[in-house]
């Protein structure tokens, strides 16, 4: 009688659970996306989910998913933090190519700009919190299971002409960025140009990254304005969150 009732409970729990998911997607702009930017046989599946409110700028740019379609892979404005309230200042504009390897969580709040001629690329697993702001205008590419924490900014443009002033030589606006694997960005973290990190590696809360840092090694925690080593030997327990991070993020429908 005991087990009967807990099945029964859990059943119900996840009827809950399903009837609350429905209610948070935004349809509209999730079947208009789909269809409008995938051929039938993908946009059928719906990839790509949308939740809550989101603004389109533009959606001219090409979006390309690897690896089998499944439906709600990929997130945006996804609810998986601890605050449950949206601003409903969500925005993507997308003129050059944006892609996919697999199930990525973009949350609340999010602005996503990937440039004319730029490339921005999402590893499997790959994650942006909320309020998170990506400008892409030449190259940016984020490794399998890393995660941008909330409040955090990856840009990779200067996005105004700077010069020396004595030579007149003007500095190069843009630089690409290259995020490892497995790596664990904190919240209020800025990544600017020519940011390169190894796989395995942390970094500490508003914490500025401006250059490359793969000659230090993986397993690293770095901090500071601008980021420097602070630990060696440091890494996210990844055995033990890999379960626990597909079992809160990849919607089962």
């Amino acid at each position: 009688m005991i087990d009967f009732a807990r099945d029964k409970y859990r059943k119900l729990r996840k009827i809950y659970h399903k009837f609350k998911l429905y209610r948070s997607v935004n349809w509209t702009k999730t079947i208009y996306f789909n269809f409008k930017k995938f051929p039938f046989s993908t946009a059928r599946k719906l990839p790509v989910f949308f939740y809550g409110k989101v603004y389109f700028q533009s959606i001219k740019g090409e979006i390309i998913i690897k690896g089998p379609i499944k439906t709600a892979m990929i997130g945006y404005g996804q609810h998986f933090e601890s605050a449950v309230k949206s601003k409903g200042t969500a925005e993507l504009l997308l003129h050059g190519k944006l892609v996919f390897n697999g199930y990525a969580h973009i949350g609340k709040d999010v602005f996503l700009f990937v440039g004319k001629n730029a490339y921005c690329e999402f590893g499997n697993m790959s994650c942006l919190g909320s309020d998170v702001k990506l400008v892409c205008t030449n190259k940016i590419v984020i490794g399998d299971w890393s995660g941008i924490g909330y409040e955090s900014q990856i840009i990779d443009t200067n996005s105004h002409p700077m010069k020396n002033t004595i030579t007149g030589e003007h500095y190069p606006m843009t630089g690409p960025i290259c995020i490892g694997s497995y790596n664990a960005f904190s919240n209020r973290v800025s990544i600017m140009p020519n940011t390169k990190t190894p796989n395995y590696c942390v970094i500490a809360s508003n914490t500025v990254c401006n250059k490359d840092y793969t000659s230090l090694g993986s397993n690293i925690l770095i901090g500071g304005i601008p980021a420097k080593l602070l630990k060696n030997n440091y890494s996210r327990d990844w055995e033990i969150e890999r379960e626990f991070l597909i079992k809160h993020k990849v919607v089962n429908l």
